[in-house]
């Protein structure tokens, strides 16, 4: 079994009222954000691969169009912008690619993350 990773960047920013961090996290401020997508599987024996990351890339592209420097509070369909519903919303637009195993998302600047397995069945 192998695990492929493919990460990209995003810059974005959002505001998370109603948190302990109080005004801080309230205001609109800005993050730096790295997502990292994994796929587990086995090669094909034809190509070498478990996944042509072209595939993946193009689906990261379209991704990262929807939140690099964006007001991520105005996203669609992503909820409160945390780290939790970043890495679902990840995730619903790549799985369809087959063999997600995870997606993580990074906010480096503040030393933490978020990694979604998909839905629990």
């Amino acid at each position: 079994m192998w695990e492929l990773t493919k990460s990209f960047r995003f810059e974005a920013a959002h505001a998370l009222p109603g948190t302990t961090f109080g005004d801080a996290s309230a205001e609109i401020h800005g993050h730096s954000f790295r997502a990292e997508v994994a796929l587990r599987g086995t090669p094909d024996p034809a190509t070498g691969m478990v996944m042509d990351l072209g595939v993946l890339e193009q689906r990261i592209n379209e991704i990262q169009k929807l939140l690099d420097h964006k007001l991520l509070n105005k996203v669609d369909q992503l909820g409160a912008p945390t780290l939790e519903n970043l890495s679902r919303f990840i995730w619903e637009r790549v799985h369809a690619i087959g063999q997600i195993s995870r997606v993580t998302v990074y906010r480096d600047s503040c030393n933490e993350s978020c990694s979604y397995f998909g839905p629990t069945k």
